[in-house]
C-alpha cells in the first residue's frame, strides 16, 4: 500500500507545478468547469451514492453516518455552488500580507505561495471531496484525498467529474488524487 500511496503523492506533487503556474483566471475557470461537471455527472454521482448507502446500511451504519453520506440533487447542486463560491474568491497567490523596509533600505515582504501537496483524510462526507479539491486548487496546491470507505463509490464518481474538468483545462488529473 505504501508504494501505491507514494506513487499517487509523487504524481500529485509533479502535477502541482502546473496548478501553481496557472494564472488566477485559469484556476477560476477550472473551478467553474468542475462545478459544471458535477452538475452534468449528477446521475452517476447519485447512482454511486445509492450503492454506498446500500452497503453502509447493510453494514449497520448509524443514522448520523447515513445522513452525512447521503447525496440528493440539492446536495449535488450545493457542492457545485460551493465550488463556484471558491472560484469567485480573490486569488490568494502572490498576495503580499506584510511589507517592511529595514533600516538599510532592504524591503522584506511576506507573500502567499502554494504549500505544494495537501493530503486530507476525512470520513463519509462525499461533498468534502469536491470542496477540499476546490480550496486546494484555488491556492495553487495539488491534493491527495482519502475519504471514508463508506463513500468510496461516491468519491470516485465525484473525482471522475473533477478529473474531466482538469482534462478539459489541459491540466494534469493527478492534481486531484483519490486514495482508493
Amino acid at each position: 500500500m505504501t508504494g501505491y500511496v507514494r506513487g499517487l503523492a509523487l504524481a500529485a506533487r509533479q502535477a502541482q507545478a502546473a496548478i501553481a503556474a496557472a494564472d488566477a483566471a485559469t484556476r477560476r475557470r477550472l473551478l467553474d468547469a468542475m462545478a459544471d461537471q458535477l452538475l452534468a455527472g449528477e446521475a452517476a454521482i447519485l447512482a454511486a451514492n445509492a450503492d454506498d448507502l446500500a452497503k453502509a446500511t447493510a453494514h449497520g451504519a448509524g443514522k448520523a453516518t447515513l445522513d452525512r453520506l447521503a447525496l440528493d440533487p440539492a446536495r449535488v447542486r450545493g457542492m457545485a455552488e460551493a465550488l463556484r463560491e471558491v472560484a469567485a474568491q480573490a486569488d490568494p497567490l502572490g498576495e503580499v500580507t506584510r511589507r517592511e523596509t529595514r533600516p538599510n533600505g532592504l524591503v522584506v515582504e511576506r507573500q502567499r505561495i502554494p504549500l505544494g501537496l495537501v493530503a486530507m483524510i476525512y470520513e463519509a462526507r462525499p461533498n468534502v471531496t469536491a470542496e477540499a479539491a476546490a480550496l486546494c486548487l484555488k491556492a495553487g496546491n495539488a491534493v491527495l484525498l482519502r475519504g471514508g470507505s463508506e463513500a468510496a463509490a461516491s468519491n470516485a464518481a465525484i473525482g471522475a467529474c473533477l478529473h474531466a474538468a482538469l482534462r478539459e483545462a489541459g491540466l494534469p488529473e493527478a492534481a486531484v488524487s483519490l486514495v482508493a
